[in-house]
């Protein structure tokens, strides 16, 4: 579609600029453009028309591709781009172009997207029938429209004043809403801050009570355990086989309470963090026979036990495995009456795990109780369970204990054919491959994730808050490799290198760099980010930081 012309004019005198003016907007208003566009666009012409006047100008109005445009052709000698009327004539219309070669002056203002226009032939007769008028006659059009238009500002103005009356009583509304909110946010905090404080009170007390009675309880309970054994060993007094047997009935519920009581004490321990597992090698063969011949002596199901050859020698705790397991065989020989018992331990070489499992053909557990038997002294409410006396702690006391290790308890059961618990150890082939090994970060989060990645592949884990008291510990305690954050309160990790560089105890420790930034780390270490950590990386980065063989 090619550009209609529709008028056209020459501005030769500072009066034609009202006659332009008049032009503009007649052409605006048959155009199809609204009042206050038609003013926009005839004030922008005034405004430019001023300009060019006094060195002649060409101006011609055309209609192309939906859009008004005015070409103002002109000899003036400035730049226009400097001009005051160019940049204002650019805000009232959507866009105003000069070029300097030859000098032209373009207006451009787009059209409504279906006006309702005349032809251009209609407008060409209107535009000719345009009366001249005098400077004094442009003037009072002129303050006929700002007149209007000052009226249009004022009806937005109460429109704006209305509105925000509105928008006012909206915030006030909600800020009382906020504030009523924040209240009893306030009063929620305050009621969790009093819950928090009575469960910390009574786990504290409970801890306390436990600690207290297992104390008191273990001296006569151990007493009992020696008069037993001085009654029936030998030297003492002969006695009847009936006495015998009732003396021994005596000596066995004195050490199952005397156990019993030993569980809630490391239950207690576990709780507040005073219970932690010393690691060593551990021959789990011998640890598994020790275990059949006891057990198998206070049942008369039979027991079997297997451990794989791989897994003959692993490295963990042996006092809380043998009380894991002697749980799990307990729990396993009193609820089955008729069959067998199964332990077995193997190697899942993929997981890098000891797999222990404990299996039974006795009476079996629901579903909807193998998470709650896990819970203290819950048991499964059945007159079968009931038949077997028990204190419902012995598979809390084992998941705890397991856990710990670093470790994991599940439980898989049918009613009526058996139960099977899979213990799920970390393996490391039998020993520590670093001795000892100390985390220096101020996350204590992070410390406890390192140090469960670390279970078992560190012979020895030490624990740092920031670079000083890193420092403190080694020179009290030379690790074998550190793991290092960089960003540390007091002393931060590049501080802590170059002092570690200066002393000749500590210059030659192995030192793995894991950070938020790897960027920032130091060169020649091992680098590995926080983000997504995983503890293949850690351990393979350990190794190669102590220089160890791999293959």
């Amino acid at each position: 579609m090619t550009a209609t012309e529709l008028a056209r004019m020459r501005l030769s005198r500072e009066q034609d600029v009202f006659a332009l003016r008049r032009l503009g907007r007649a052409v605006a208003e048959l155009s199809g453009l609204e009042a206050q566009d038609q003013i926009r666009v005839a004030t922008a012409l005034s405004e430019i028309g001023r300009e060019v006047a006094a060195s002649g100008a060409g101006v011609v109005f055309t209609l192309d591709r939906g859009e008004l445009r005015i070409a103002i052709e002109h000899a003036a000698s400035t730049d226009p781009r400097g001009w005051e009327g160019l940049a204002l004539a650019a805000r009232l219309v959507d866009s105003v172009t000069a070029d300097t070669e030859p000098g032209r002056i373009t207006i451009t203002k787009r059209l409504p997207a279906h006006p309702s226009r005349p032809s251009a032939e209609h407008i060409h007769e209107r535009l000719a029938h345009l009366a001249p008028i005098t400077a004094l006659d442009e003037l009072r059009e002129q303050n006929k429209e700002l007149a209007e238009t000052l009226e249009d500002v004022r009806r937005l103005n109460a429109e704006l004043q209305e509105t925000n009356q509105g928008v006012m009583a909206l915030y006030n509304q909600l800020s009382s809403e906020l504030e009523e909110t924040n209240r009893g946010v306030v009063a929620l905090y305050a009621e969790l801050d009093e819950k928090s404080s009575q469960l910390r009170q009574a786990a504290e007390a409970r801890n306390r009570f436990w600690t207290t009675v297992s104390h008191e309880l273990r001296t006569p309970l151990n007493s009992i355990i020696g008069l037993v054994r001085l009654l029936v060993g030998p030297g003492g007094e002969p006695l009847t086989e009936e006495q015998t047997h009732q003396v021994g009935l005596i000596g066995g519920s004195a050490e199952t309470l005397l156990s019993l009581v030993s569980e809630l004490l490391d239950m207690a321990k576990a709780e507040s963090g005073r219970l932690r597992p010393e690691l060593a090698t551990v021959d789990l063969g011998r640890l598994v026979h020790q275990l059949h011949l006891t057990m198998q002596a206070t049942s008369d199901v039979t027991l079997r036990t297997e451990v794989a050859d791989e897994v003959t020698e692993i490295y963990t705790d042996e006092v809380m495995l043998t009380r894991v397991l002697r749980n799990l065989l307990s729990n396993a020989l009193k609820f089955t009456r008729q069959g067998e018992v199964r332990l077995s331990a193997r190697l899942d070489e993929p997981a890098g795990q000891v797999v222990i499992t404990v299996a039974d053909t006795g009476i079996g557990i629901p579903q909807e109780y193998l998470r709650q038997v896990f819970e203290e002294f819950f048991q499964v409410p059945s007159p079968a369970q009931a038949e077997s006396k028990g204190t419902g702690i012995g598979l809390s006391y084992a998941a705890k204990l397991t856990e710990m290790l670093d470790g994991t308890l599940e439980l898989a059961s049918t009613v009526g054919e058996g139960t099977t618990a899979t213990v799920r150890l970390p393996y490391h082939g039998g020993r520590p491959q670093v001795g000892r090994l100390l985390i220096a970060d101020d996350d204590e989060g992070f410390r406890a994730a390192a140090r469960r990645m670390l279970y078992g592949f560190a012979g020895q884990v030490d624990e740092a808050a920031d670079g000083v008291e890193a420092l403190e510990v080694m020179k009290d305690r030379r690790p074998d490799v550190v793991v290092l954050d960089m960003l540390m309160p007091r002393l931060d990790g590049n501080a802590l290198l170059q002092r570690m560089s200066e002393d000749d105890d500590l210059r030659e420790v192995a030192v793995v760099v894991v950070t938020v930034a790897p960027g920032k780390a130091a060169e020649g270490h091992p680098v590995l980010s926080k983000l997504d950590l995983r503890r293949e990386e850690l351990l393979r980065a350990v190794l190669q930081a102590a220089g160890a063989d791999r293959a």
